[in-house]
């Protein structure tokens, strides 16, 4: 944040006077901004994406400008330049403005259009707050609204952030997969409601993980053509007022170019005004990224719990002491972590919903706290995939004796001699185990006439985790 000092510049507005520092390039709309939202702490400039896709947008507005002759050509080209220095990070420190600010992104824009008027001026040789060369609103927010610009820039935003998002994701599902493979033929016992079920092998386990994070994957790629529907050319509330009426196709084919994205425009430009949709689809499919990383966090946290008086299927790597009087306790920190993040993110779509759900009439004014929570949403389940696949996933062990042991010894196995012997006998046979501590094998070996070769068959825990316990009636006795 910068410190008000002696060299100011004086600039002005619908309000009145206000005097800047001469060293930023921000103006009078940014400056009163910075007074008025000291709230979170959080700035605009702490969402790269953000900044990086509004300048995007602006370019693209100002080629449209230029070639609709709104614009001349030593103009449109210093804010081209100007926004192309922002797209590459420069300027990154002149986007002050509090995250929690009012007026649906008004001051964003307006800060947004400063910055590039100021640096346009000194590209064309001007000095900062000249703008009887170049305005911040008559030639960089010429045919705009924040309504339509803002927006824009958020969904494009969005679209950056799954990038990195969608890779973190690939990444873990790959690592699953790897483990699933390595133990697609270590079986362990299936539970339900926390109680023994029937065989499966550890690779079907952790397979079943990287399948749920394949269709996350698959809701992020629905979810880009929507945000690629922009409003640029609606202006204030859809009607497109004070924009010239070639300027919507025009700024949407350049910004097409630019970008390689599929953007299109809104078919009807004063419902996209309210219509915040992509919202809730991005909120839903990172929500849902979330649900099954805390089920995958969760499950770890289960089968690794013990050593001795617990589930103890599986080791998660030992990353800290775990206790701080209890010697040689270690806890599965990493998905402990995993799961505070993915709370975080049933937080974030509580925010979205309500925030969506408040838009009155022909505008929603609460596009800044939606952007700025799924953003950090994103950058954060990011940053925790990461550290569950390095930190967790890459380095589990599978206690595999152990699995193969509650695999021979439940009960519940039982259920593959229904077909046999019936339900009734066979629940009979599992009570027995039950009761005297062996296993359905060796009781189903007294109480019924089946040979042994096929009870070994049936009862066989690779076979019952693959789904073929029953073998064919004639081989029955």
């Amino acid at each position: 944040m910068y410190k008000r000092l002696a060299r100011t510049r004086l600039e002005h507005d619908c309000i009145g006077q206000m005097e800047v520092p001469a060293d930023v390039y921000w103006g009078i709309h940014t400056q009163r901004a910075i007074a008025n939202f000291p709230v979170s702490g959080i700035t605009d400039g702490q969402h790269p994406e953000l900044i990086r896709a509004y300048a995007t947008v602006k370019r693209a507005c100002a080629i449209a400008n230029e070639e609709l002759g709104l614009l001349d050509h030593t103009k449109a080209e210093a804010i081209r330049q100007a926004c192309l220095e922002i797209e590459g990070g420069k300027l990154a420190d002149q986007f002050p403005v509090d995250v929690m600010q009012g007026g649906a992104g008004t001051s964003s824009n307006m800060n947004m259009n400063e910055v590039i008027a100021n640096r346009a001026l000194e590209i064309a040789g001007h000095p900062r707050g000249d703008y009887a060369y170049i305005h911040p609103n008559d030639d960089v927010n010429e045919s705009q609204s924040t309504n339509d610009t803002y927006p824009a820039a958020c969904k494009l935003a969005l679209i950056d952030a799954i990038g990195p998002l969608a890779e973190a994701t690939k990444k873990l599902a790959k690592a699953f997969h790897d483990l699933a493979d390595k133990h697609i033929n270590d079986v362990t016992i299936g539970r339900t409601q926390l109680q023994d079920a029937v065989p499966m092998t550890y690779g079907q386990e952790f397979h079943a993980f990287a399948t749920l994070l394949k269709s996350d994957l698959a809701a992020f790629d629905r979810v880009v053509p929507l945000l690629a529907q922009l409003n640029l050319g609606a202006t204030a509330i859809g009607t497109g007022i004070c924009a010239d009426l070639r300027f919507r196709k025009s700024a949407i084919d350049h910004l097409a170019r630019i970008t390689g994205l599929p953007v299109t425009a809104a078919p009807d430009p004063v419902a996209a005004m309210t219509d915040m949709g992509a919202y809730v689809a991005t909120s839903a499919a990172i929500k849902s990224l979330a649900v099954h990383l805390k089920k995958a966090a969760d499950d770890l946290r289960l089968l690794n719990s013990g050593p001795r008086c617990g589930f103890n299927d599986l080791n998660v790597p030992a990353r800290q002491a775990g206790s701080s009087i209890m010697p040689a306790k270690v806890n599965p920190v990493i998905p402990e972590c995993v799961n505070q993040c993915c709370f975080m993110i049933f937080g974030m779509d509580v925010t979205v919903n309500w925030a969506v759900a408040e838009g009155q009439l022909q505008l929603n004014a609460f596009d800044p706290v939606m952007v700025h929570e799924l953003l950090t949403g994103m950058s954060l389940l990011t940053n925790a995939m990461t550290v569950f696949r390095v930190n967790c996933v890459e380095g589990i062990e599978v206690n595999v004796e152990r699995g193969r042991a509650f695999a021979q010894s439940s009960p519940s196995i039982s259920a593959a001699l229904n077909h046999y012997i019936g339900y009734e006998k066979a629940a009979d046979i599992a009570a027995e185990a039950v009761a005297t501590g062996r296993t359905v094998r060796e009781v189903a070996g007294e109480r019924t006439n089946l040979p042994a070769e096929q009870l070994d068959e049936i009862l066989d825990p690779i076979r019952l985790a693959r789904g073929l316990g029953q073998t064919c009636r004639e081989h029955q006795a």
